[in-house]
């Protein structure tokens, strides 16, 4: 079989990594987290969250079982956000955080509903048309810049821990923080609008995969990275993977252009 794109290879070898991580340590991966530790639960939640992203990360890469793979890890990330995120949103809708968190799940959402919508079956388009085809895609991109939007905000509300993250190599960090957050503003509108929507999310996605490696690696290297560190870089990496397949679902809509077209996926 052909590998739909190398963003989409990334996401599955990604999702693959981070279930065998929770098995092997027996803890939630840090794109779970928070979970309360007195969930009801929470040991077999955790071997749940482990085997799904395994079992679909290989099965999105197979053939025969790439539709379902997808559509299991659509409802499965899309139940996470909804059960686990969105409460934090409900109980206290003025704490920026909460929207950035949500934000973080809403990506990996966005990815693998652009995988389900991409490869859905007979059975999906026909009772499930809505959700997939060039709907889904739409849809997914749609939540996607939601998520941008999200992040942009969490760069002004927490100035006082996104400019201290700047490599100190460059210069003035106060402003890179500000022009970073205003990028992934104006990226997600231009998104929501249509308006250069391939460039913003593809540009998008390069931003967080700049901001893995210049940001989160160098402190990983530096073997004193604390666990909040570590679980930010994986949550980085995971990040940039799922972008990288929202940016790919555009093909070879022109960079410029105004509406991103869909573009189907082809297997071999």
């Amino acid at each position: 079989m052909r590998i739909i794109s190398v963003g989409h290879a990334v996401f599955a070898a990604t999702l693959i990594a981070l279930g065998l991580a929770s098995l092997i340590t027996g803890h939630f991966a840090a794109i779970w987290q928070p979970v309360s530790q007195g969930i009801h639960g929470r040991k077999a939640l955790i071997y749940l969250c482990a085997f799904v992203p395994l079992a679909c990360g290989m099965g999105v890469l197979w053939r025969p079982a790439a539709a379902t793979a997808a559509r299991v890890l659509f409802v499965y990330l899309l139940l996470w956000m909804v059960l686990f995120k969105v409460p934090y949103i409900l109980r206290a809708p003025t704490v920026e955080v909460n929207y950035q968190s949500c934000g973080e799940t809403a990506v990996l959402v966005a990815g693998a509903w652009v995988l389900y919508a991409s490869c859905a079956g007979g059975w999906d388009r026909r009772w499930l048309r809505f959700a997939v085809g060039e709907r889904g895609v739409h849809a997914a991109r749609a939540l996607f810049a939601l998520a941008l939007i999200a992040f942009g905000l969490s760069h002004f509300a927490y100035l006082d821990l996104t400019a201290p993250l700047v490599p100190r190599w460059l210069p003035a960090p106060v402003v890179w923080a500000y022009f970073t957050g205003s990028a992934y503003l104006a990226a997600g509108l231009a998104v929501l609008s249509g308006l250069w929507d391939r460039l913003a999310a593809a540009l998008s996605a390069l931003q967080m995969g700049l901001f893995t490696v210049l940001v989160w690696v160098p402190i990983i290297a530096s073997g004193v990275a604390t666990a909040g560190q570590r679980v930010e870089f994986v949550v980085s990496w995971a990040l940039t993977a799922a972008a990288w397949v929202v940016a790919d679902s555009y093909g070879g809509t022109p960079w410029f252009a105004f509406g991103g077209h869909w573009r189907p996926v082809t297997r071999s």
